[in-house]
């Protein structure tokens, strides 16, 4: 039969061959597959190799290496299938009211997160040497020599193998090398110049038990080779009430081994994981006392305890303890027997803390080392390189920092640099003051400051506007992601002002807009950088512990680098000796608060502010002392001359004390410059500096003055502290806008106010903004009238139009438009012109706002008429008939009045 088959697949391969000589390999079909595994492993090698058949299609089952087939029969878990903990866990760790406990999970149990999927035995597992074959299992023999053939042999209930040359062979009890050994030895005596190579073929499948707290306990089929670890895997591991340190293997109802996981998962040692039999019952007893662990450890989680075991072994479970850990001062939270938590402290580099016993229920706390560097020296400011440096006996500042250019940034400021002591191991500072050039390069004894454990050395950039703020803005940015609170005003804050600096805090009163409704300076940033800069000033407070701060510190400015030093000499300030800073304000480089340093004066508060400005009266200053007496204090005013006091004069430089306030006053008529900007009809338009008291007709003049085609009616002069005025009332009248919306009353013809339609208007008044045009009497200037002209202020605007040609006609008109001026045209014929008023227009009350900027109102001009004389550029306003409105629907229509005459304005301005 075999010869048969073998005949029918060459004819059948050879006329394949025929039908295309430039195949390279040949597709054989169903027919010839079949019959081809029916041939002996060698030959269908041989076939192959011959006519390029690719064993893989023809199926290979008898290949000399068979692909053995390990189905995955784990998967993950489902989310849902998570089993709760047990009443005795539950009680043992309240996780409730400590994060770091809820955090904690079970070791080990993350192995075995596993869903078993079907009960097909495992086949790829080696098969060691000593592996007792048996019945069901088969073994592979390949003789080759004089004769190549190959058996698949499979053992018998007898414990036997029918070998076709040899006969039936008893295997029963042997392993699997005693088992090759043997065949091997039998096969070479009775089968002349014949070689055997042996292995074992499908193994045969055992039924096991797995049982107790398994995540699915029962009946699996398993390998012949499987062990305890391997059945866990295909039982989808131990539930979280499961132990994993007393797995137990039952065999005829006897205890015949026990495996601890922690052996394997921390060192291991597989030793315990015994091969399983059939019939073997894998049991899981419940877990035992659990002890958790955290803090500075290398593996915080919660552990099984067993008997006798010690927190030393606990720790070692965990991996350890981290370098910054501190194990001396260590906690044990632990249930005493009246049910109550009690601390155990434990040392645990002693050998008695190390042998303190574990109990069920521990909480094992390893405390963390003190974040404080003993005996470093800390630079911040302008350096290359900011940081923490060793400190030794004998350093100085030159020792520190040993080059001006290399290691002090280019912007540093060399006359004025600090170093903050600590006086005792309570936190309390005392200040030194230095000057870096004298100190490096000049190798002065009296500035080269010896230096101190712990010292803080701070240096300074001479002007902080030259820094590049973009990496600390984008770490300010990142930090501050709510702000819930704000002290002070800026960045720094005010609260040591107002904490006792009475005179400056009346200082604030320029970062106001306003006093009593009159504007006097800029508006102030909104309260969302308020709040920013408030959270700032917190993280500024813990500049000399945050790295980051540190390596940003040469582009913060001066404030915000002695801000933790100020606030701390605030903090520790008392009624003795008062709080040991010191103010300057007026016309020096950097104004402020700053600490008092030991032995400073006059000079040193000024070197310290970063020297004198321009504009600086170095003939008389002022200082402000306060005087603590036992029943009450009093100020005291001195004035001190300034040139002898920086030159040195021991007079004049006179020593300071806590709370002085040394004011650098302005040179007499001393004038920053100041610029308006003429444009228009003038000979030269530009820019013009102008001195104090300048006038218009003066700038009017250094311009050249008008052109033949300027038409002075027209002219247009903008006030910057005019416009911040107007936008101030515009701001009030939204106010009480906003008030009249509140009360939501009912006009006098019985119609509700509709709020979206009020709303709309609101924000249409809120988005108006203010022009700032000051009217002026330009012609009367050009004549030379006194009374007409005006001093100027900076930043003033004046624009000298040509002629206009154009009167406009606004409000309630049917079609407002601008028309061309004919002259003797009267104010109804321009209405006419326009189309005539409307239905709910107030003609009585209509006014005319003049080329420059004046309003001529019915109920003010008596000579004001129908013949009222109208110049070119001038606006006619027809306003809404407001006699029977309640006073929302007035507003209503006042908003749309002021609205238009601001768009008049500016259409003027822009002109």
């Amino acid at each position: 039969m075999l010869q048969r088959t073998k005949k029918i697949i060459i004819t059948a391969v050879a006329a394949l061959c025929l039908m295309g000589t430039q195949a390279q390999a040949i597709t054989p079909s169903p027919q010839m597959i079949e019959q081809f595994k029916n041939l002996p492993a060698s030959e269908q090698q041989r076939l192959a190799r011959q006519y390029g058949i690719d064993p893989s299609i023809l199926g290979g089952a008898n290949a000399s290496q068979q692909k053995l087939d390990n189905p995955q029969v784990v998967q993950p878990r489902a989310t849902n299938d998570v089993i709760d903990h047990s009443a005795e866990a539950e009680s043992a760790f309240n996780f409730s009211q400590d994060k770091q406990k809820s955090e904690l999970k079970r070791f080990g149990y993350e192995l075995f997160q596993g869903e078993p999927t079907t009960f097909a035995p495992v086949s790829d597992v080696p098969v060691p040497s000593e592996y007792l074959v048996g019945p069901g299992d088969g073994i592979k023999v390949q003789l080759f020599g004089k004769e190549n053939k190959e058996y698949d042999l499979v053992i018998n209930r007898e414990g036997s193998i029918q070998f076709p040359e040899l006969g039936p062979i008893s295997v029963a009890g042997l392993s699997f090398a005693e088992l090759r050994e043997s065949l091997s030895h039998r096969i070479s005596q009775q089968m002349i110049g014949i070689e055997s190579n042996i292995t074992m073929g499908e193994l045969r499948s055992i039924r096991i038990f797995i049982a107790g707290d398994a995540y699915k306990p029962g009946s699996y089929t398993v390998s012949s080779l499987s062990t305890i670890t391997q059945a866990l895997f295909v039982a989808g591991g131990v539930n979280e009430i499961g132990s994993l340190r007393n797995i137990q293997v039952k065999r005829n109802g006897k205890l015949v081994g026990s495996m601890d996981l922690y052996d394997l998962l921390m060192r291991g040692d597989a030793s315990g994981d015994v091969r399983l039999r059939s019939g073997d019952v894998v049991f899981i007893p419940p877990v035992g006392g659990l002890v958790s662990i955290t803090g500075e450890v290398r593996r915080p989680a919660i552990y099984e305890l067993k008997r006798n075991e010690t927190v030393a072994d606990i720790v070692a479970m965990a991996a350890g303890v981290k370098p910054g850990a501190y194990p001396k001062s260590s906690s044990i939270e632990r249930y005493n027997s009246n049910g109550l938590r009690s601390i155990v402290n434990v040392d645990l580099t002693s050998s008695k803390g190390q042998s303190t016993k574990a109990h069920p229920g521990d909480f094992i706390r390893v405390k963390n080392a003190s974040g404080q560097f003993e005996d470093a020296i800390s630079v911040v400011g302008a350096v290359v390189r900011p940081g923490k440096y060793q400190w030794f006996e004998g350093q100085k500042i030159s020792d520190l920092l040993p080059s001006l250019w290399g290691d002090l940034s280019m912007s540093a400021d060399l006359n004025y640099a600090i170093i903050v002591r600590e006086v005792n191991r309570y936190g309390k500072v005392k200040v030194l003051q230095f000057s870096p050039s004298r100190a490096i390069a000049e190798n002065d004894v009296t500035q080269d400051v010896l230096l101190a454990p712990r010292d803080k050395v701070m240096l300074f950039n001479y002007s902080d506007d030259t820094q590049n703020r973009y990496e600390l803005n984008k770490l300010v940015k990142q930090r501050v992601k709510k702000v819930t609170s704000l002290t002070g005003d800026s960045l720094v804050g005010n609260d040591l002002f107002k904490a006792g600096f009475s005179q400056l805090d009346k200082m604030q009163l320029s970062q106001r807009s306003q006093i009593a409704g009159v504007v006097v300076a800029k508006e102030v940033v909104d309260d969302k950088e308020q709040l920013i800069k408030g959270e700032v000033s917190k993280m500024l407070a813990n500049l000399f512990d945050d790295k980051e701060l540190i390596k940003l510190s040469g582009s913060m400015n001066r404030s915000e680098l002695l801000y933790p030093v100020v606030a701390q000499l605030a903090t520790q300030g008392n009624s003795d000796k008062g709080t040991q800073v010191v103010a300057i304000g007026g016309k020096v480089r950097h104004p402020g608060v700053y600490p008092l340093t030991q032995g400073a004066k006059v000079k040193d508060l000024v070197a310290a502010a970063g020297g004198l400005i321009e504009g600086a009266y170095t003939a008389r200053a002022e200082l402000t002392s306060t005087l603590i007496g036992s029943e009450e204090s009093s100020v005291k005013h001195s004035s001190i001359n300034l040139e002898q006091a920086l030159a040195g004069n021991s007079e004049a430089n006179s020593l300071l004390n806590p709370r002085d306030i040394l004011t650098v006053m302005t040179t007499p008529a001393w004038q920053e410059n100041k610029s308006v900007e003429i444009r228009g009809e003038v000979k030269f338009p530009g820019m013009y500096n102008i001195r104090r008291g300048e006038t218009l007709a003066d700038v009017i003049d250094r311009a050249g003055g008008f052109t033949q085609y300027a038409y002075l009616p027209s002219s247009v002069f903008v006030r910057e502290s005019v416009r911040q005025q107007e936008q101030l009332e515009i701001k009030k009248l939204a106010d009480q806008l906003r008030r009249d919306i509140a009360t939501r009353g009912v006009s006098k013809d019985g119609n509700l106010v509709n709020y979206s339609d009020a709303k709309m208007m609101l924000t249409d008044l809120e988005n108006i903004k203010a022009v700032g045009r000051l009217v002026v009497d330009l012609s009367a200037i050009s004549i030379g009238i006194e009374q007409a002209d005006l001093q100027l202020e900076d930043q003033d605007i004046l624009y000298v139009p040509s002629v206009k040609q154009t009167i406009a006609v606004m409000g309630e008109v049917q079609h407002a438009a601008t028309h061309r001026f004919k002259e003797g045209l009267t104010l109804e014929q321009y209405l006419e012109m326009s189309g005539g008023a409307r239905e709910r227009a107030d003609e009585d009350r209509t006014y005319i706002i003049k080329a420059n900027g004046s309003v001529i109102l019915p109920n003010r001009s008596v000579w004001f008429s129908s013949n009222t004389e109208l110049n070119p550029g001038d606006t006619i306003i027809v306003p809404l008939d407001t006699e029977y409105k309640d006073n929302l629907t007035l507003w209503t229509q006042v908003t749309g009045i002021i609205y238009n005459s601001a768009v008049a304005l500016a259409t003027i301005a822009k002109l």
